[in-house]
């Protein structure tokens, strides 16, 4: 016997029905971020990871090493496990707090992996400065220090040696995965020669010079940085191919090389110091050198990387007039300066480093 299949007509509303209907949770998440952001921060200036570091300690004998009072070190502690940046072994007062294996490796200061710098910076001023992003965008002003009639973090770092070291050093720690990636990805076989622009502590070289044995490499920046960098370049055992030259690139030629480097350094400016940099960079090349600049690059469609897209807003902040810029950005100012193609490597995170070829 055979039946008839009868099909059951769906009313469009039933059909609509069906999706998720909006939510806003993402909308919580991000308008509560300063709660996380600021748990971690303090976490990471009280050195808590550090204190950790391989052991393992009750909540109580924690505040007894941090000074901190009774209140809220459990709340502090157990939101630090429900973030993910400790673990617990046990409940209540018995309970003992360790480091995961990320904040072991790049949260306790002992390890030479740390990257807690910047975020310690992030906790001391930028924080604070972000309250004023509202103004910020009404005035494009900078928010920093000179809004307060004191003086800009850059003459105050200089001023102080062991200040300007341990600023490297925290910026060090965020570049150092974003060179590696570098030192491992760019063909250098090639070329013979590099030099890091605004080098600081030498790292880009240091990396670089270790990964590639046949290349002779130059770092270049202010000479109060020169005695940084130069601890760091011995303690590596590298000074007989990483050459320090101290000079400003407002002021003074680049050295000449096959491959010129800048990390994290055309975002600080504005449009005509950046055209000035590219144009200082293409001088010091010989024809086929590379020019490299890595910056968390914003894509060229501007929808994609948010946190390139909010350190362009904290440039902002910090500067006024200084900027993050897109791939596409970097090739035209570069063709104008001449140079003849152009390719971008991604490297770590939302960094990549954007390449003209003269």
């Amino acid at each position: 016997m055979q039946t008839q299949e009868r099909s059951i007509p769906i009313e469009k509303n039933a059909v609509m029905n069906l999706q998720p209907a909006p939510d806003p949770a993402r909308i919580f998440e991000i308008g509560f971020g300063f709660l996380p952001a600021k748990v971690l921060l303090t976490a990471v200036k009280l050195e808590v990871f550090t204190v950790l570091g391989d052991r393992a300690m009750t909540g109580e004998e924690l505040r007894q090493v941090l000074e901190l009072h009774p209140r809220g070190i459990y709340d502090f502690l157990d939101t630090l496990v429900a973030l993910g940046f400790l673990g617990r072994d046990g409940n209540g007062m018995e309970g003992r707090y360790h480091n995961t294996e990320t904040t072991a490796l790049f949260l306790d200061k002992q390890q030479p992996s740390y990257v807690g710098g910047i975020l310690e910076m992030s906790n001391d001023r930028l924080f604070k400065f972000w309250n004023d992003l509202e103004p910020a965008l009404k005035t494009g002003k900078p928010q920093n220090e000179t809004k307060y009639d004191q003086k800009p973090i850059f003459d105050l770092l200089y001023e102080d040696s062991a200040r300007l070291e341990q600023f490297i050093n925290a910026m060090s720690g965020i570049s150092r995965g974003n060179f590696q990636a570098f030192a491992e990805k760019f063909d250098f076989s090639p070329y013979k020669t590099l030099c890091d622009v605004g080098g600081a502590s030498g790292l880009l070289t240091r990396l670089v010079a270790q990964q590639h044995s046949h290349l002779q490499c130059t770092t270049f920046d202010l000479p109060q940085v020169e005695p940084i960098a130069r601890k760091s370049i011995e303690r590596d055992g590298l000074s007989d191919r990483i050459q320090i030259v101290s000079g400003d690139f407002f002021e003074d030629a680049l050295p000449k090389a096959d491959v010129i480097t800048m990390g994290m350094i055309l975002h600080d400016w504005n449009l005509d110091n950046k055209k000035h940099l590219i144009r200082l960079a293409y001088e010091a090349l010989p024809e086929n050198g590379a020019f490299v600049a890595i910056e968390n690059l914003i894509d060229d469609q501007r929808r994609q990387n948010a946190f390139g897209l909010m350190m362009s807003l904290n440039m902002l902040i910090e500067f006024g007039d200084a900027f993050d810029f897109t791939g596409a950005d970097f090739w035209s100012w570069c063709q104008e300066a001449g140079f003849r193609r152009y390719e971008v490597i991604h490297l770590a995170g939302p960094c990549s480093a954007a390449i003209a070829y003269k």
